[in-house]
């Protein structure tokens, strides 16, 4: 039985609908984005970027104990929430997200001084805690926007906001503002987003503390966010410690990588998490359009992630010769190669996590992300004491390796097949791979050469899989 909200065959309708629209928005606020960190990379530093990734990562290790769970157990849920599960949802969170502010606030001079932050840190420190109460105050017209999967009117506010933030941070660089340029477009990024959702979504903010409706979605809200809270453990967590380190250069050098390595993800993985989560959700007492739901997922995000990421790996060591500022990332190109691993893994493992939560099996992720934690802070840390850098990107790639036990574990609960929905885009990968890196050898260090190796690449991949595999195309998005 599927919710009552929407009918099976809306959940379908809209699902394929969300994605195309989460995707054409990504496709265009990536390439904005991407051309916004193209110009910053150039202005700031490696020491500068390094802060940022430090501060952000404080920030959002303590936001994640700003939401108990509720907002997911409430996209979950089969029945419609009622004004009651909202509204305690909504004075939770509130609670949480000013108490962690205070403490954000208080603790404020002991990150500095670990730290080592100029005041420009400190007071992106500020405004990053500020951004979070913000995004805090979206999240329930936020939610049921998602219920709906009305991810058109969703996208509104988040296309608005990268464009001005964007934007702005690159001006503010541009002018010489350095690290200030953070501090003044995350909150202007925040007050437009906030502004933008309401309008798109009106919901009167009322307080409202029900047990029966907090005990409800805690059932499901609780252990999501615990497995949530792992999750930024094992990433946020593991930043900050190697903050102290690798300090801001090392942490410039290796958050640049982890985010070009992760730019295929953003590109295209994110849209269909979005879409897939409340939609396997819908799905989850129909076991076998549930089946073909996740099958196709994953085939659509294997599809472009794969070939992206390593078309990445491979012309980035021409990308940051032909341009001069560029010269002071070339430290950052191994560990690249290297989270590469940590990408490939991700395109399969994420939507296998996310159909064993949509259909209630979250002690399951709960073990594995018990997994992922206890071998990331057992191998990075480790590692980048040894080895530096480059230990801490074997060390998460080495992490993302045993994600084979879940794709393992996952199987045995929804039968998919792998060859279907990953095989086929990753062999198509390797053979345009293995072909650029051939033609790579005979062609000089040029902007020529960076549009020969991008056309080739698409040729071969397009040629390979369109002949192998072109009904898995031509049906992609047809029936769930």
């Amino acid at each position: 039985m599927t919710n009552p909200e929407i009918s099976l065959e809306t959940v379908k309708s809209r699902s394929v609908k969300g994605v195309l629209t989460l995707t054409g928005r990504t496709l265009i606020l990536n390439l904005i984005s991407f051309a916004a960190q193209s110009f910053l990379w150039a202005f700031l530093s490696p020491a500068e970027f390094g802060t940022f990734w430090i501060v952000s990562a404080v920030v959002n290790f303590l936001a994640y104990f700003g939401d108990i769970g509720l907002a997911a157990a409430l996209i979950q849920k089969k029945e419609s929430p009622t004004d009651s599960d909202l509204k305690t949802t909504f004075t939770i969170q509130q609670g949480l997200v000013l108490t962690l502010l205070v403490i954000l606030f208080v603790l404020t001079p002991l990150i500095s001084g670990r730290y080592q932050l100029t005041p420009g840190g400190t007071y992106l420190l500020y405004a990053l805690g500020i951004s979070f109460l913000l995004s805090s105050l979206k999240s329930i017209p936020s939610i049921l926007l998602e219920r709906e999967l009305e991810f058109g009117k969703l996208v509104i506010p988040q296309v608005l906001e990268t464009m001005i933030y964007s934007v702005s941070v690159v001006y503010f660089a541009w002018e010489g503002y350095g690290i200030t340029s953070f501090t003044y477009s995350v909150l202007i990024r925040g007050v437009i987003g906030l502004v933008l959702i309401y309008i798109l979504k009106p919901w009167r903010p009322g307080l409202a503390l029900s047990f029966s409706s907090l005990k409800s979605l805690l059932k499901f809200g609780l252990p999501y966010q615990i497995n949530t809270f792992l999750a930024v453990l094992k990433d946020d967590g593991i930043t900050v410690i190697l903050g102290g380190i690798l300090g801001a250069s090392g942490m410039g050098i290796l958050g640049t990588a982890r985010k070009l390595a992760q730019y295929p993800l953003r590109f295209f993985m994110d849209n269909v998490t979005k879409v897939t989560f409340p939609a396997f959700s819908r799905m989850q007492d129909n076991k076998d359009d549930l089946k073909r739901a996740l099958e196709k997922s994953i085939f659509f995000i294997t599809f472009l992630v794969l070939p992206s990421i390593v078309g990445l790996t491979i012309i980035s060591p021409i990308l940051v010769n032909v341009i001069p500022r560029y010269e002071k990332w070339i430290p950052a190109l191994i560990p690249l190669a290297i989270l590469a691993v940590d990408t490939v893994f991700a395109s399969v493992t994420t939507q296998l996590t996310n159909v064993l939560n949509a259909v209630g099996k979250i002690k399951i992720t709960f073990y594995l992300m018990i997994m992922w934690t206890v071998l990331a802070f057992a191998l990075v840390p480790v590692l980048s004491i040894k080895y530096e850098v480059i230990g801490a990107a074997i060390g998460f790639a080495g992490v993302s390796a045993s994600s084979i036990i879940a794709i393992v574990i996952a199987r045995r609960h929804v039968d998919f097949s792998l060859m279907a929905s990953f095989g086929k885009p990753l062999i198509a990968s390797i053979v345009m791979g293995i072909t650029l890196l051939v033609v790579r050898q005979f062609l000089p260090i040029n902007y020529y050469s960076l549009v020969i190796l991008i056309l080739i690449g698409v040729g071969v991949y397009g040629v390979f899989f369109f002949r192998y595999v072109k009904e898995n195309i031509a049906n992609i998005f047809g029936r769930a």
